[in-house]
């Protein structure tokens, strides 16, 4: 589905992403290693349109992204969960999920003109929330709350609860893990191998090598902006000298 081909990403003079190559396919969840600063967040960010790469092509189902702005690129079937969560704290849970399917609703002129309200009557967002709130029955049950009120495990919920509500084919993770207790962080690795289940294919970035490996079918460890290993995730699982070297000990 992803093809990242020989991509490079600069600020000013410094490179943080040299010459990435990388594939994604169709239903599978791909782990995205290394340490800070390897060049992980740069490379999702120019894959989603948000930072423009100096080299390199990235293709999606035939689409070349690397030419279009991020909203099309969205409209295209690509969502990222940013680090950070960036959640907007002032507003309540369901209208920040509603923000989710804003390109849904750009596409209808009578946006600008609805009454309030006008966007949960809408079938397709009604349908939308419902599944955002069944596999969250956390966020169901605060759906009238600011998202400020949120722990950080709920406002987590709620990144990636917003990034589904676009319906994407491929799912971006930065960093989902930050902040969170052991046990959230396994809830929602759980819920990633199950969304993968019903058929979404997921890019992962996690600080967590091995956590994110037990869930992954292969993995890319990058290293000073370059892919220093890739294969399957077991393999690297399975390996001393890649545990050692990338991983750390288990």
């Amino acid at each position: 589905m992803l093809s990242v081909e020989a991509l490079s990403v600069y600020y000013g003079r410094v490179q943080a992403v040299r010459e990435v190559s990388l594939a994604v396919h169709r239903g599978e969840i791909v782990a995205l290693l290394g340490a800070n600063g390897a060049g992980k967040s740069s490379l999702l960010q120019a894959i989603v349109g948000l930072v423009p790469p100096s080299a390199g092509r990235i293709w999606w189902q035939g689409v070349q992204l690397d030419r279009l702005p991020a909203h099309r690129v969205s409209q295209a079937g690509v969502a990222l969960v940013p680090e950070g969560r960036q959640i907007l704290a002032t507003l309540s849970v369901r209208d920040n999920l509603l923000l989710g399917a804003y390109q849904q609703l750009a596409r209808s002129p009578r946006t600008l003109l609805a009454p309030p309200g006008w966007a949960l009557r809408q079938p397709l967002l009604t349908e939308r929330l419902a599944r955002v709130f069944a596999l969250f029955p956390r966020l169901d049950e605060r759906r009238s709350q600011m998202a400020a009120s949120l722990s950080g495990g709920e406002q987590q919920m709620l990144a990636i609860g917003r990034a589904l509500m676009s319906a994407p084919s491929l799912l971006l993770l930065d960093e989902p893990s930050i902040g969170l207790a052991p046990n959230l962080v396994q809830e929602i690795l759980v819920l990633l191998a199950r969304l993968r289940d019903e058929g979404l294919t997921v890019l992962l970035v996690e600080q967590d090598a091995h956590a994110a490996l037990r869930i992954a079918d292969r993995g890319y460890v990058m290293e000073t902006g370059r892919i220093a290993v890739e294969d399957e995730a077991r393999a690297l699982l399975a390996s001393p000298s890649i545990r050692r070297a990338y991983l750390g000990a288990l």
